[in-house]
C-alpha cells in the first residue's frame, strides 16, 4: 500500500512528519513524498525534504496526506499544482487526508463537505463552502482532516485504526510513545491569550 505525501514551497514541516511516523510505521506500507519537480523542497521553518514523486509522474495512489502552511493564504493564491492533481488523484485513493490548513486545499480542489483545519483558518474554510468542525478529526467519507499541526498524529492513528484496526493503531501509537498531556485547545484557552496568537497568526498572512 502507498501512503503519498504531498510536498510544497513553505509546507509546515510536523504536518506531515508526524503522520508520516504513524503511517509509515506499519510494515506493508511504502512511503513517498510527490512535489511539483523533483528538486528539495523548503518547509515554512526550513526543512528541506527531498521528493521521490512528481505531480506528472504519480497518477495514483492508496493514500493521500496533504500538510498545511503557516502561509496558507499564499499557498491558497498559488498552490504550484497541487490542487490540480488532488482532483486527478483522489477518484484513485482509498483515503485523501490533510492536516492543519490542508484542508483548505481541499476544499479549493472541490473534494470536502465537512472538515476541521488550524483554528485560524477556520473562516478561509467556511468560505469554500466546508462545514467546519471544531473536531480533531474528521470523517467524511473517505476524506480524513485532522486540526492543526499535531492533530495530524491524532487523524493518522484513526486512519491507521479504520484501515488496519484497533491493534495495529495501539501499537504503533505506543511504539512512538505518544501519549500527549496535557489536553488543551484554541477554544479552551483564556480569551486574552487566544487573541494575542491570532493577531500572531494573522501577522503572517500579510
Amino acid at each position: 500500500m502507498d501512503a503519498t505525501f504531498v510536498l510544497y514551497p513553505n509546507m509546515t514541516a510536523l504536518d506531515f512528519v508526524g503522520p508520516y511516523e504513524v503511517i509509515a510505521g506499519v510494515p506493508v506500507v511504502t512511503a513517498r513524498f510527490v512535489a511539483a519537480t523533483l528538486d528539495p523542497v523548503r518547509s515554512d521553518n526550513g526543512l528541506v525534504v527531498t521528493p521521490t514523486d512528481t505531480f506528472d509522474s504519480l497518477k495514483a495512489t492508496d493514500i493521500v496526506v496533504v500538510p498545511g502552511s503557516g502561509h496558507w493564504k499564499e499557498v491558497l493564491r498559488d498552490s504550484g499544482g497541487v490542487v490540480e492533481w488532488l482532483r486527478e488523484v483522489h477518484p484513485t485513493t482509498r483515503w485523501t487526508t490533510s492536516v492543519c490548513t490542508g484542508s483548505t486545499l481541499l476544499a479549493e480542489a472541490g473534494l470536502v463537505s465537512r472538515a476541521t483545519t488550524h483554528w485560524a483558518a477556520r473562516e478561509d474554510l467556511e468560505v469554500r463552502g466546508v462545514e467546519v468542525s471544531t473536531d480533531r478529526v474528521v470523517f467524511d467519507g473517505k476524506v480524513v482532516s485532522g486540526a492543526g499541526v499535531s492533530a495530524g498524529i491524532d487523524m493518522a492513528l484513526r486512519l491507521v485504526e479504520a484501515e488496519f484496526g484497533e491493534v495495529v493503531s495501539q501499537a504503533v501509537q505506543v511504539g512512538i510513545e505518544y501519549d500527549p498531556q496535557p489536553p488543551r485547545s484554541y477554544d479552551s484557552i483564556p480569551p486574552e491569550i487566544a487573541q494575542g496568537l491570532r493577531t500572531a497568526f494573522e501577522s503572517r498572512q500579510a
